[in-house]
């Protein structure tokens, strides 16, 4: 498994994507890689990789299948993003570990196709309760 990059949950899209494209852009010499000014998605890439993502944190919402409440806005800025191998069963495994040191499982493993032809994803919670995304693609 790798770290793939930090992702900032966001209510103003219009206004964070202006901020950090300047900030990634001209102070830390990053590329827009996708998304645009209107969301719900961008990120930029340094190095030929991810340096940080933006997401919208109502389409967030919509994808756990949560509302966005008041205290899920405190709770949920960030999103750890990280990579599991593509292997038959690979990202499965890493659920079931999670889940076996404390993770509580927010949306089950399922096919992502509009984020990736092949992506696979699945949501959980730390101990803690901060929100991991485990992909394999």
């Amino acid at each position: 498994m790798d770290a793939l990059h930090p992702r900032l949950l966001v209510d103003d899209f219009p206004g964070a994507f202006r901020f950090y494209r300047a900030l990634l852009g001209e102070v830390a010499g990053a590329t827009l890689a996708r998304g645009g000014e209107n969301g719900p998605y961008a990120s930029w890439d340094l190095d030929g990789q991810t340096l940080l993502a933006l997401y919208g944190r109502a389409a967030m919402a919509a994808d756990l299948g949560a509302p966005v409440s008041e205290g899920q806005r405190s709770r949920d800025a960030t999103v750890l993003v990280l990579r599991v191998p593509a292997a038959e069963g690979a990202l499965e495994a890493a659920v079931e570990s999670c889940g076996r040191y404390g993770g509580a499982l927010v949306t089950a493993v399922r096919e992502r196709p509009e984020w990736g032809p092949t992506l696979r994803a699945a949501h959980l919670r730390d101990p803690d309760g901060n929100l991991v995304e485990l992909q394999s693609y």
